[in-house]
């Protein structure tokens, strides 16, 4: 066996002794086994969890083991089948095969090689589900791009993803928005014995509650209005890897108890189903709240607070990691670009409420406003370029750029007819900004009123 998860075994058998020898050898291997007698019990067993693979026996008392594939197939096609019968002929292993079995043994059968032939199954059973995911993930965002900084904030950030990278632990990201979560996320799943399997993100934040559900958990054919079709949900899809779930903090008090057994015993449904299944997934989520006022304000559970908070990575604002913001400009710039030395003395005065999201749109729109791949001051958001301004002596260079800055804002106004919704717009910059420059510049309606 593999460090995988058990293999989950259904063994079909109508001889009592069969069963409970074949029950004790694949326990003793490390399968999770569940037993019946005929197929109807069988049946029964399979409409409350899915199993990776089911031996069953060809001849049985009521239903024989081909209608028991052949129903089988119908509730749980994930299942892989492996026949046995002591009365087998060509026709029927034939048979047996068309219906989507995996294999046809003849009794008596020696179980190592029968558990040979289970494993085999098992693997072509978990090629099919990666093959599945694989499929989900290239319709689903991953995260991208990487992680730099020289600060001593984010040299303690590096140095817990090395340290608790390598574990499958829950891990709880904090840090306002905007300042890289999903990027820890990413590089803790790149550390972690996990970087070869799916790394699936979902937002809590993003979507209202009955999708929320649908989306982390699957649904079933008609299971609400819309459900055309069976869904996998994100926990199905990242089996065996990472699941990043951002603003856990925004997860809905109903939600929170299914989202805490999944963590707790593996174990999960799909909206409008009644069937049990088993996944195996690492649990990244992030926050830009205080999950620990929010269990004081009962607005979180706080059994769910400490399941998913093994240990916190707290991410740093960009204001608190000094000179990582001219690094991040530099990089978010590319290659072959010059920034001029008052537009790097802005960028690294500014605060950025907005964090490293903020840095990279005025990063964009400089880029869009320089000449000859030189960043310079003007080109940089008024709201940036301002407070820089504001905060320095005055000086001819100054004077000139407020000038500058002037022109481009009654420009604006002219070519937008004086609609100050649409002039900041243009500008880059919001409207209560846009208002403040009017001000600050004394520009008259007249100015740019034809």
């Amino acid at each position: 066996m593999s460090n995988q998860r058990p293999t989950d075994l259904l063994v079909v058998d109508d001889d009592e002794e069969i069963r409970k020898r074949a029950v004790q050898y694949f326990e003793s291997k490390g399968y999770d086994t569940t037993s019946a007698a005929n197929g109807s019990d069988a049946l029964e067993l399979a409409k409350q969890r899915v199993f990776h693979v089911a031996i069953l026996d060809m001849l049985m008392p009521g239903m024989s083991g081909i209608e028991l594939l052949e129903k089988l197939r119908q509730c749980n096609a994930e299942t892989e089948v492996v026949m046995l019968t002591g009365q087998g002929t060509i026709e029927t292993a034939v048979q047996a095969m068309k219906l989507g079995a995996h294999d046809f043994l003849s009794k008596p059968v020696r179980f190592p090689h029968l558990a040979a032939v289970v494993e085999k199954a098992a693997e072509a059973g978990r090629i099919k589900k990666e093959n599945r995911q694989l499929r989900a993930l290239i319709a689903r965002t991953q995260v991208t791009g990487g992680m730099i900084g020289e600060s001593p904030a984010m040299r303690e950030v590096f140095r817990l993803i090395e340290r608790v990278g390598p574990s499958d632990k829950p891990i709880l990201i904090q840090g306002e928005s905007g300042t890289g979560k999903e990027l820890v996320a990413k590089a803790l799943h790149q550390a972690s014995p996990l970087a070869d399997k799916p790394l699936v993100v979902i937002n809590c934040a993003a979507l209202p509650e009955a999708l929320l559900e649908s989306e982390m958990f699957g649904h079933e054919k008609g299971a609400f209005t819309g459900a055309v079709a069976s869904k996998a949900g994100l926990f199905e899809v990242a089996d065996g890897g990472t699941l990043f779930i951002d603003e856990i903090g925004e997860l809905a008090p109903t939600l929170q108890p299914k989202l805490l057994r999944v963590l707790e015993d593996g174990w999960m449904r799909r909206v409008g189903s009644t069937k049990d299944r088993r996944v195996k997934v690492r649990i990244v989520a992030a926050t830009n709240r205080n999950l620990a006022e929010e269990v004081k304000e009962k607005r979180f559970r706080e059994d769910l607070y400490y399941r998913i908070n093994v240990l916190t990575i707290a991410m740093p604002p960009l204001r608190e990691r000094g000179n990582d913001v001219l690094l991040l400009a530099e990089k978010f710039t590319g290659p072959g670009w010059e920034w001029r030395s008052d537009a790097r003395a802005a960028v690294k005065a500014y605060p950025w409420p907005g964090n490293v999201r903020q840095l990279i749109n005025a990063v964009e729109r400089a880029k869009m406003l320089a000449d000859e791949d030189i960043i310079e001051l003007r080109n940089l958001p008024q709201e940036v370029n301002c407070d820089f301004t504001e905060k320095t002596p005055t000086s001819e260079v100054e004077v000139d750029l407020k000038t500058v800055n002037r022109i481009l804002v009654v420009e604006a106004m002219k070519r937008e007819k004086g609609k100050k919704i649409h002039a900041a717009k243009s500008l880059g910059v919001s409207r209560r900004s846009l208002y403040r420059l009017l001000e600050k510049y004394d520009i008259k309606d007249e100015e740019y009123v034809a």
